[in-house]
Parts: structure tokens; sequence; C-alpha cells
């Protein structure tokens, strides 16, 4: 059994909410979005929308076309979700060039499939949204940041001011780039095991000890467990807009 809350705040120093989430049966996104007035906004929603409409119709369409093609090496749902992140970025970008208004848009994105029938999520991410795994009293990350920090530097090509500076600048995003490389990858899911998909506005307030410690003492409440998370956010700074995901797979 597959069980879920979603919830996105403003955080304390934002005047509006950039994230978006969605929590359904069976799909469970976050989208940070970035630009100028209210452009974020835009990016993050078209990537929600974008994503989720192209995982209904290959859910529900057997000889639906697949805009990005068809990897045999890849699950079905492993495909559905590569071609509807890459059908989303399109849609950003289509909508950045359309107005000035929306021009430089774009918005990261953690992105995970639930069948009904299997314990296994597919997930991918874009950007520095993350998704963890909560197992046994322990987390792991399962995702790795797109950004600037996590690039491979030879040890004296560049200084650590400069690093420092530049650490949380993100290398990808939907909207950054027609052509958008990711992994997409599968994880099994045994009892009791949670999956928690948040934007950076949780992980750059709350360290990933106390995150396991706020999840693992909410047990099933998922509800408590995501409104735990984002007041912690808040009372370490809240310098972002704070979503957070959680699923929980009970055998």
């Amino acid at each position: 059994m597959i069980t879920f809350h979603g919830a996105t705040d403003i955080g304390k120093r934002r005047s509006l909410n950039e994230d978006a989430v969605l929590a359904a049966e069976g799909l469970f996104i976050v989208c940070d979005g970035m630009g100028g007035h209210k452009a974020g906004e835009v990016a993050s929603r078209l990537g929600i929308d974008a994503i989720a409409r192209f995982i209904e119709r290959s859910a529900e369409d057997a000889e639906i076309t697949w805009p990005f093609g068809f990897l045999t090496r890849m699950s079905f749902d492993a495909n559905r979700l590569r071609n509807a992140i890459k059908l989303a970025n399109g849609a950003i970008l289509r909508k950045a060039a359309s107005s000035n208004e929306f021009a430089g848009m774009g918005t990261t994105v953690a992105a995970m499939l639930v069948p009904a029938n299997r314990p296994q999520a597919t997930y991918a991410a874009v950007g520095d949204s993350r998704m963890y795994l909560v197992r046994g009293g322990a987390i792991h990350q399962l995702t790795s940041d797109d950004s600037w920090g996590n690039l491979s530097w030879k040890a004296d090509a560049v200084d650590e001011l400069t690093r420092a500076a530049m650490q949380h600048v993100l290398t990808k995003a939907l909207g950054a780039s027609p052509t958008l490389d990711f992994d997409v990858k599968v994880q099994d899911l045994v009892n009791k095991d949670v999956v928690l998909l948040c934007s950076d506005g949780l992980t750059n307030m709350v360290p990933d000890p106390r995150i396991l410690e706020i999840v693992s003492s909410h047990g099933a409440d998922l509800e408590g467990a995501c409104r735990g998370l984002i007041v912690e956010a808040n009372e370490q700074g809240g310098r972002d807009n704070i979503s957070v995901v959680l699923v929980r797979y009970t055998s």
C-alpha cells in the first residue's frame, strides 16, 4: 500500500511561492521555479502540468506516440518519465520564448512514479530539488544536485572563494536548453520505506540528520511529518520557498 502527502510553503523571506508540488495516485513531483516577476511560478506549474499530462496519457493509450523515442534498455515507466520531463522542458522553453515577461525562466524537478501493483519507484531529478530514501533508521540521498559545486575540477582550477560563491549555481534546469540529459533510476521498496521529494528550501535550511529525525518521529503520519519539516525550515530562517512530498510504502 502506498500513502502520501505533499505541502508547499512560501517561507519567511520570499514574496511569492515559485514552488509547485503534485502528490497523486502513483505520481509525485516537486518543482522549484526561477525567473523574473512571477515567471518562476509559471515555469514550475508548467513543469508539473506537462509531466502529469503525459503520464496520464501514456497510462491510458497503448498506441501513444513517444516524442523522444522509446528506449528498450529502460522500463516502460522509465520511458514514460523520461518523455514526460523532456516534454516539460520543451513546454517551458516555448513559453519563455513567447514573451519578454517569461524570458529566461526555468524550474528544477524531482519526479517519481510508483505503480499500484509492485513495490518499485522510478525516479528522476534535474537541478537541485532532491529525493531521499528513509529506511531502517537511516536516510540516503537518491539524487545528485546538478550544481556547479558538484562538477569535477582539477585541484588548482578554481580558488576556494569562487567555489564557495558558485557552489549552488545550477548546471541544469528545465527551460535552460533544448537538449536535456538526465538519469532515470529505479529503487525497489521494502516495508515502511519513506521517500522524500523536496526543494532546496528544505535542504539548505535543515541538515539530513534532522530531516531523518522529523520524518521518523511521525511514523505513518505523513501530513504531520510534512508540516514538521516546513516548520523546521522556517525556524532555521525560511530563506526560500519550502516544498515536501512524502511517500510511504507498506507491504
